[in-house]
């Protein structure tokens, strides 16, 4: 199998599911076929962090029925739950980071972040992964 050195940074600024499930596919995606991952979570972003939230993430929350059918066909594909995703993601050598700045305007501590997640060093991240990446994706 061919791998790849490539850095990827993923940000992801939302807390709807569909688009925490798609930056963690992808993000996911990338890191097994050898890429180094980060995933940081900023703005609403780190909502998606929180244990006692993460199982409660709804698609398209402003068209209710819509994001209804979504999460239904979701199940009926058998898809990953997010929780999931950030399990593989983390223990296959991923990194998840998260915004110290909205961590707690959104009332949240390190404490509340799902296993695996921890609060970014935003210099670090910014100069050692996101200038650096060969991708920078946003969510």
């Amino acid at each position: 199998m061919e791998t790849t050195k490539k850095m990827v940074s993923v940000m992801c600024f939302h807390d709807e599911l569909c688009q925490v499930f798609n930056a963690m596919m992808t993000a996911l995606s990338l890191l097994r076929e050898g890429a180094r991952v980060t995933v940081y979570f900023g703005s609403r972003g780190v909502n998606a962090l929180h244990r006692d939230q993460v199982g409660k993430l709804s698609c398209l929350p402003d068209m209710p029925e819509v994001g209804e059918a979504v999460m239904k066909r979701m199940d009926e594909l058998d898809l990953p739950s997010v929780e999931d995703l950030f399990f593989m993601f983390t223990h296959e050598g991923g990194e998840v980071l998260a915004c110290p700045l909205n961590v707690p305007l959104f009332g949240m501590s390190e404490r509340d972040l799902i296993d695996g997640a921890k609060l970014a060093d935003p210099a670090r991240y910014y100069k050692e992964v996101a200038m650096r990446a060969d991708m920078n994706l946003t969510f």
